[in-house]
């Protein structure tokens, strides 16, 4: 993944657009009821890759969302990641043979590294492990099971094992408007050799030059939504702010 990232994210529910606050399912927003609009919309602003979650599938265990998935990747040319409710290597390969580009699974690897290591070795850059952490601890099962694991010790584990890449996600601000956990990012890159992609508090483009100056080297970006879906943020605006920074 070249430069730094800008990843604008498509939560889906019921098969629409949403964005929830902090993860819970009472706090939802609609904001589309055609996700593939959505992601056409943000292909068009100048995005150069798209991050889907199956909410339903978080929420169940198993992916829910699996045609309307493969429907944005095909309607997209953009490189597509998508997350929530994976748990096998069958479902998987069915994204991975369908146009996605890179899958991700985060309670499975939380939950048992014998299942885990298999896929990271079978998969390799086509998945990336989903690291969601509150106050420095896991949470799996769409955000509703907090554990005892830190998320640095995991991360460091997963990257043991082979992972290219970790997306972190700060449970707490995910949806708050509250800004990045800019030092628990800083921490995680700098005990990891594998890529690694933030998430969660974005609320001003001053947010995301101040995480793409970090001087991470293995920092590849950051997934932004909520921010995005309420004008707090415009993608075009900031693709041209970071580009000139880059310059």
């Amino acid at each position: 993944m070249p430069d730094f990232l800008v990843i604008p994210a498509i939560d889906l529910r019921n098969g629409k657009c949403v964005r929830l606050r902090q993860g819970k399912p009472e706090e939802e927003i609609v904001y589309a009821d055609d996700p593939i609009k959505v992601a056409l919309r943000w292909e068009n602003e100048g995005a150069r890759y798209l991050h889907v979650v199956d909410l339903d599938g978080a929420f169940s265990g198993r992916p829910a969302h699996t045609e309307l998935v493969i429907k944005i990747a095909s309607a997209v040319k953009i490189p597509v990641q998508v997350g929530g409710g994976l748990r096998t290597g069958s479902q998987i390969q069915t994204l991975i043979d369908n146009g996605v580009s890179r899958a991700i699974i985060g309670t499975a690897a939380c939950e048992s590294a014998a299942v885990v290591k298999p896929l990271i070795e079978k998969f390799k850059a086509k998945l990336a492990i989903g690291l969601d952490a509150r106050n420095g601890l896991v949470q799996t099962r769409g955000w509703t099971n907090t554990t005892s694991l830190r998320a640095v010790d995991l991360a460091m584990r997963l990257d043991q094992m082979g992972v290219q890449t970790l997306i972190y996600t700060d449970t707490w601000r995910d949806g708050m408007l509250s800004g990045p956990n800019m030092d628990a990012i800083a921490q995680l890159c700098r005990k990891v050799n594998c890529r690694v992609i933030a998430s969660g508090g974005v609320s001003k483009p001053d947010d995301i030059i101040k995480l793409s100056r970090l001087a991470l080297s293995n920092l590849d970006g950051i997934i932004v939504g909520k921010a995005l879906y309420e004008g707090k943020v415009s993608l075009k605006d900031v693709l041209i702010s970071h580009e000139q920074t880059r310059r």
